[in-house]
């Protein structure tokens, strides 16, 4: 089939890769004609595990292209992608739609013949109305149907969750419609992906309540993690206690400074908007923000009890700096406010992290970048591990303790075993574990 891919951000990279090795002809389109040449250039923007080689190979097949002209494969597409950003809206957040509503109207000033257009954009509940009615105002001529499909992808493992999906979420009312989805993902039917089909809204509803759910179960065993160093219990067992219920599960339950990234801060806001707007406040989503906003600004405490209660003047090394491993995006990352926090205290602050360096030099200041992580424990008085990156899981605790001037480690993702580092003879504090 032929797929126009309107916006070349992660969703829609990771897309748009996925269907041309599918055997699909697909054409990804962007306004930024910087990131449309390099992309044609072979320079890939984000940093996705196996995303450059896709890429390549489908290029190479001649199965994927990019383009700055939305007309042309728009004209020729049987399925069009709405997949740009919808980041909070400055003020209020609620999410901006504005690159949405602009991408159908150029959409409908382009479409000829039956055409598909699918919303893969995180969107409030009722945004594929008004896509519709926007393609239909500007266009009443064109046979068009408007579906929902939202994405389900993890960054650092998105090839893998848009290959083999635990499902796909399709919202469409026209039959013409769903056949073309049908078709669209007819590779994935051998991984047995159930499809499930329903109305527009209730995709759209879908993805946010997913994102909450997953949220609120972080923001639940980070307040657990709190209680048990109180009474001297351990989250991990914990976590692994409950987890083995088949009703919890135990993804999610892995205690840490809070979650970050593109989707749960972002999405758990606009649907904390929606529900206001609607007159149904959703109190627990709520408390979950709350929650997990306090939690990043109360690393910056844990570090500091580790040191005394005194950071005046002491360099302190940062382990990590993206929201989690794999992936080099810095969009709420907890090292943000935790970093801020610390300089706030008079620490200087030195740091590294594998991939998500030169986007961390657009959001931190007065920190010193290093090359590794022993380089960055040089001359520091603590040892802080922000992002559970392999690189980090297997530290030389002897190479590390000649290096620094105090042997402090904080572990805010409970990498270590307690009694192993200190075995090496270092203060080691970490999360929801009892402290000794």
């Amino acid at each position: 089939m032929r797929v126009a891919m309107i916006g070349t951000g992660y969703v829609g990279l990771v897309s748009g890769a996925c269907f041309a090795d599918f055997g699909h002809e697909v054409t990804c389109v962007d306004k930024d004609a910087g990131k449309i040449a390099a992309l044609n250039r072979g320079e890939i923007p984000i940093f996705e595990p196996g995303l450059a080689d896709l890429i390549a190979s489908n290029v190479a097949a001649k199965r994927l292209r990019f383009t700055t002209d939305l007309a042309e494969p728009t004209a020729g597409a049987d399925a069009v992608f709405i997949a740009v950003g919808t980041p909070s809206r400055r003020g209020d957040g609620h999410a901006d739609l504005s690159f949405v509503h602009a991408a159908a109207r150029e959409i409908a000033a382009a479409v000829s013949g039956f055409t598909v257009v699918i919303t893969k954009s995180t969107v409030p509940v009722g945004t594929g109305d008004e896509v519709e009615r926007i393609i239909r105002a500007a266009r009443p001529d064109a046979d068009v149907a408007v579906v929902s499909n939202p994405e389900f992808l993890r960054e650092g493992a998105a090839i893998r969750d848009f290959k083999h999906p635990d499902r796909i979420v399709v919202g469409a009312d026209d039959k013409r419609a769903r056949d073309v989805m049908v078709e669209l993902y007819r590779p994935l039917y051998l991984n047995r992906s159930p499809i499930m089909f329903t109305d527009r809204r209730t995709a759209e509803m879908i993805k946010y309540a997913a994102n909450a759910f997953l949220a609120t179960k972080i923001s639940f065993i980070n307040e657990i993690a709190d209680l048990a160093e109180k009474v001297g219990a351990d989250v991990q067992e914990i976590a692994r206690g409950i987890g083995l219920d088949n009703r919890i599960g135990g993804k999610f339950l892995h205690a840490g400074p809070g979650f970050g990234g593109s989707c749960f801060p972002k999405d758990s806001v606009a649907l904390i908007k929606t529900g206001q707007d609607h007159d149904s406040p959703l109190r627990i989503v709520e408390a979950v923000v709350a929650v997990n906003d306090a939690r990043k600004r109360a690393m910056a405490g844990k570090v500091s009890a580790a040191m005394g209660g005194n950071l005046r003047g002491k360099t302190i090394a940062v382990l990590g700096l993206t929201f989690k491993p794999n992936t080099d995006d810095m969009r709420e990352a907890p090292s943000v406010p935790l970093i801020g926090a610390l300089q706030g205290m008079g620490a200087k602050i030195r740091v590294y992290d594998p991939v998500g360096m030169e986007q961390a030099k657009k959001e931190l200041k007065d920190v010193t970048y290093c090359d590794d992580a022993y380089s960055c424990a040089e001359s520091a008085a603590a040892l802080v591990v922000v992002t559970e990156w392999e690189q980090f899981r297997a530290l030389d605790f002897a190479r590390l303790k000649k290096l620094m001037t105090a042997a402090v480690l904080v572990d805010l993702r409970n990498v270590y075993r307690p009694d192993e580092v200190r075995r090496h003879g270092f203060v080691y504090e970490s999360v929801g574990r009892p402290a000794k």
